[in-house]
């Protein structure tokens, strides 16, 4: 009944890293899942690096048919700008079978980041 870990599958999208780029992570397959959920973590910023995150979703995934999720498909928001040591978390509702992550490098340097997908509402369970 507490056992929340067989309930939810988490992929990670990026790897914990120091980014000094824009970094879109690979598609994240939905399928047996009804929602999920994408957490950003966030450490040290170098040379005032200013970075976005943001969520895109698609059917297939061929990179070009990715697009971004519309604002009545997402619970919450992520920072206009993300923060140094921070966590950010965001739902996503719509109905695309594929999820990626895409942490945009506006200016400056660096940040260490990584995200995450959780996918909730396994149609199967427990999830392994």
């Amino acid at each position: 009944m507490r056992d929340l870990s067989h309930n939810l599958g988490v992929v990670q999208a990026v790897a914990p890293a120091v980014l000094t780029a824009t970094n879109t992570s690979a598609a994240i397959d939905l399928f047996g899942f009804e929602s999920a959920m994408v957490a950003v973590n966030t450490g040290a910023i170098a040379g005032s690096g200013n970075f976005t995150a943001k969520l895109q979703e698609s059917n297939t995934t061929t990179s070009g048919d990715f697009t971004d999720v519309a604002a009545g498909d997402l619970i919450g928001t992520l920072p206009a700008v993300l923060l140094a040591s921070n966590v950010a978390k965001q739902s996503y509702i719509g109905n695309k079978r594929y999820l990626r992550t895409v942490i945009t490098l506006n200016s400056g340097t660096s940040i260490a980041a990584s995200a995450v997908i959780i996918k909730g509402n396994a149609r199967s369970r427990p999830v392994a």
